[in-house]
């Protein structure tokens, strides 16, 4: 019987070691199948997401930006800056006119202005025109009075003033501002 007993003691070991033996490849499997959920599953998920996203952004596909072609807003301004060379600038002489009053004191002007032209070639016709276009400036500037430079709107409007008056004298150049240098009420 101690036989048996050894045979059944290892038997029952043996049992046991199917019965474990069964139970191992199972846990194995629930392990693999445990990786495979919480940890590739999600890392593939999140690389799909991104790729998506990106490719929707623009920065994949078709619509991808390559560094070798221009955007279109980068032709637009490359256009902008060749159709619009800088703008040059043509000073005209210190002018100077008593304003309009109506006391016995008088009160004077002094008004230095620089021009705002598209091209050093208009600036040479501007300057054979100068004696006009001080006249026509003077003309008006005479007539003012001091109320009428008060303020910035005041100001605003002798700008648009001059600038009118100057596209009339010189019409085949466009004059596209006028700038003050110096404005003085004395």
């Amino acid at each position: 019987m101690a036989e048996k007993t050894k045979d059944a003691a290892p038997g029952e070991s043996e049992g046991a070691d199917v019965a474990e033996g069964e139970q191992k490849p199972q846990k194995r499997r629930l392990a693999g199948k445990t990786i495979v959920l919480f940890i590739v599953l999600p890392a593939v998920l999140l690389i799909a997401g991104g790729a998506a996203g990106a490719y929707y952004s623009g920065l994949l596909g078709p619509n991808a930006p390559n560094p070798d072609v221009p955007s279109p807003a980068q032709v637009a301004e490359a256009e902008a800056k060749a159709a619009h060379p800088p703008p040059t600038f043509l000073e005209l002489p210190d002018i100077v006119v008593n304003l309009s009053s109506t006391g016995r004191k008088s009160t004077f002007l002094k008004l230095n202005v620089s021009l705002e032209i598209e091209s050093a070639e208009d600036g040479g016709k501007l300057k054979a025109l100068t004696p006009r276009i001080v006249d026509s400036f003077q003309v008006y500037l005479r007539d003012l009075r001091v109320e009428d430079l008060q303020g910035s709107e005041g100001i605003y409007r002798v700008r648009e003033e001059l600038l009118r008056r100057v596209n009339a004298a010189a019409e085949p150049v466009k004059v596209s501002d006028v700038l003050f240098r110096e404005l003085l009420v004395q």
